[in-house]
């Protein structure tokens, strides 16, 4: 049997949870939301709902499922997915790896490059419907939102200082745009239950593979020490792969190192440092950033590095990092490492931080200019590149929406970044992060 280009080994081997309890075939599956719909997603909130009626069902629900990883993992849904996979389909679900919209290196690729010599036992244990006996070796399970950062294209439901500034400004209020708050115990009864015994089951089973951590911030995570000190001690590291996305603000729990004391243990790991930009910029962009310390506990996770791809830089290009594209390309050349690069979400045109936000006259035109200052860019800041000319070729918001829709987006996506500067007693604001191309400063400041 030959495998489609659509076919993934995900839903064999991958097991997802978002903080809120939500399980889908991965962190970019755009699959209907059982209970709460994440950040990739747009108006869908519930499956066969409208937007209205999934907010309606949630307002008046007393209680919401969150089902286990045994009810999850061979459920009508994910039999469905496998059997749709087998049969070479392209499934909506992976709209984001079909398209390649958040970057050109889909997810699909890297589960085939983990996971393709698993797909004798894909056909080996898998039913007519979709039924299979193999159980997840790879793990995203991101225990709570628990987050000291307060990014401007992040949210509450992945960052608790954001949740905690959204009940300090919106009081009860809050709960009426972030229903999953009205669910906070069960939520977290239910991770410290069901989510608990799962994965530490898993991992006293030697069952685990690869683990992604991600957060929230996953260094902050008690679960993050304490799990992956139990797998050193099981001497399950030699079998382990292990993959950060962090902010690097931390490197030790106060009482073990991550790199001399988990991640020297390991077969392989891989660090993705997030950082969207340099300076006062970077700082602006994730709120709680010491650009100044980050850049140190970078250079000493590169004194432990055996092979170059261990350490990585995490970039999502928004639109003010738009202005941090030169300086971002001139960090991954001192350093000597791989810039990974992917465009911020958006669903929705009131998604400002985007850059496809950005009139295309004025996008084309920068993306052009630092593309002639990347010229001599090597495979490492080739991801950048990629993404650059496939912003070319992406839809802007403009081209997406009618004129109304769109004008309505970006004075309401303007609007929240000024109330997020006033929150934060900013300084340093958007119109200091885009002076360096006149046209998009001129742009900004042209909308109401």
């Amino acid at each position: 049997m030959n495998k489609s280009s659509n076919f993934c080994m995900a839903p064999w081997t991958h097991t997802y949870m978002s903080p809120q309890g939500e399980r889908r075939l991965c962190c970019t599956s755009r699959e209907p939301s059982t209970n709460f719909k994440q950040y990739i997603d747009s108006t869908e909130t519930l499956k066969g709902s409208s937007k209205e009626e999934a907010m309606n069902y949630l307002k008046n629900k007393q209680r919401i499922h969150l089902p286990s990883l045994e009810e999850h993992w061979n459920s009508e849904h994910m039999k469905s997915v496998r059997k749709r996979m087998l049969a070479g389909e392209a499934l909506p679900e992976c709209q984001v790896c079909n398209t390649g919209e958040l970057n050109t290196d889909v997810y699909r690729d890297y589960f085939k490059h983990l996971f393709e010599h698993k797909y004798d036992e894909v056909l080996e244990t898998t039913d007519s419907d979709g039924h299979t006996t193999m159980k997840p070796v790879s793990w995203d399970y991101r225990f709570s939102n628990l987050c000291n950062f307060k990014c401007r294209m992040c949210g509450p439901m992945l960052s608790s200082s954001w949740e905690t500034e959204e009940r300090k400004m919106g009081g009860d209020s809050v709960k009426d745009h972030q229903p999953w708050l009205k669910h906070r115990d069960e939520i977290k009864e239910f991770q410290n239950t069901v989510v608990e015994e799962e994965f530490s089951r898993a991992v006293e089973e030697h069952r685990i593979e690869e683990i992604y951590w991600v957060g929230g911030e996953p260094l902050m995570y008690e679960q993050h020490w304490r799990y992956m000190k139990r797998i050193v001690e099981l001497g399950d590291g030699p079998n382990l792969y292990a993959r950060y996305n962090t902010n690097l603000s931390r490197v030790s729990d106060g009482t073990s190192h991550l790199w001399r004391d988990i991640l020297s243990h390991v077969r392989d790991w891989q660090i993705g440092a997030s950082i969207d930009g340099t300076g006062k910029t970077g700082e602006y962009i994730r709120t709680g950033l010491d650009y100044d310390k980050w850049l140190e506990n970078f250079r000493e996770g590169l004194t432990y590095t055996s092979n170059p791809r261990q350490m990585r830089l995490d970039f999502t290009l928004t639109t003010p990092g738009l202005t941090e594209i030169k300086n971002m390309y001139d960090l991954s050349k001192e350093l000597d490492v791989t810039l990974l690069t992917k465009v911020c979400f958006a669903f929705t045109p009131e998604i400002i931080m985007c850059p496809r936000a950005v009139p295309r006259y004025i996008l084309d035109e920068i993306i052009d200019d630092c593309l002639e200052y990347c010229k001599d860019y090597t495979h490492k800041q080739k991801p950048l590149i990629d993404v650059l000319e496939n912003l070319k070729k992406t839809d802007t918001f403009i081209d997406t929406y009618d004129d109304i829709t769109y004008n309505n987006g970006m004075v309401q996506g303007k609007k929240r970044l000024r109330v997020l500067e006033t929150r934060r007693q900013s300084n340093f604001k958007m119109e200091n992060c885009l002076k360096e191309y006149p046209k998009l400063l001129q742009w900004w400041e042209g909308i109401p």
